[in-house]
């Protein structure tokens, strides 16, 4: 097996093996491996969630009261289940790319694939939340209430995780993104 060759510091790394974005000393493999298992503390979050909400969708249809259900009411509940599939597949699918590329040495590749589904997935996230919302409080309310409740809700939910993240990105002046695409550096600076 070959050794990295000690560098000025002795920690058998060169300076070129500091990323300039994080000041951190690590080479490529040891950047994917941290931003992996950072992707996957994410994607613990959020996957529970979707399980639960896409369990909670399935069991809807099984209910007495579904075929009391307006046209329009199962239409929307069609949409929330496909848009719970879709939100499931995208932030499943990086275990999947993971497990098929692992021992391939493209963590790197992983790394940035993983964070365009998970971004993707959070995107479907915000649209079957918003679908689910609507689906209830149409069925509770029977009103255009709703579709105000509704959009406050989508508006509070795109403030959170869309919106404030990127007005952070802005105030901290540093727009651009990484060769991972994204795979975040968060905290780098700080750590």
């Amino acid at each position: 097996m070959g050794q990295i060759p000690a560098g000025r510091d002795g920690s058998g790394r060169g300076e070129d093996a500091i990323n300039p974005r994080s000041g951190r000393r690590e080479t490529e493999e040891e950047r994917a491996d941290r931003q992996w298992g950072e992707i996957l503390q994410e994607l613990r979050v959020a996957q529970t969630g979707v399980q639960i909400l896409f369990g909670f969708l399935l069991a809807v249809v099984f209910q007495p009261r579904f075929a009391d259900l307006s046209t329009v009411d199962r239409n929307i509940y069609v949409t929330t289940v496909m848009l719970g599939s879709a939100t499931a597949a995208a932030l499943i699918g990086p275990v999947s790319y993971h497990r098929l590329l692992t021992g391939r040495r493209m963590k790197p590749q992983t790394v940035t694939w993983a964070s365009r589904l998970t971004k993707l997935g959070l995107g479907l996230l915000f649209c079957t939340m918003c679908s689910t919302l609507l689906l209830i409080m149409r069925v509770a309310l029977h009103n255009v209430v709703a579709l105000w409740l509704v959009g406050g809700m989508a508006l509070w939910f795109a403030l959170c995780w869309f919106v404030f993240p990127l007005r952070a990105i802005a105030r901290s002046g540093n727009g651009a993104e990484d060769d991972t695409d994204g795979a975040e550096d968060s905290g780098d600076r700080d750590s």
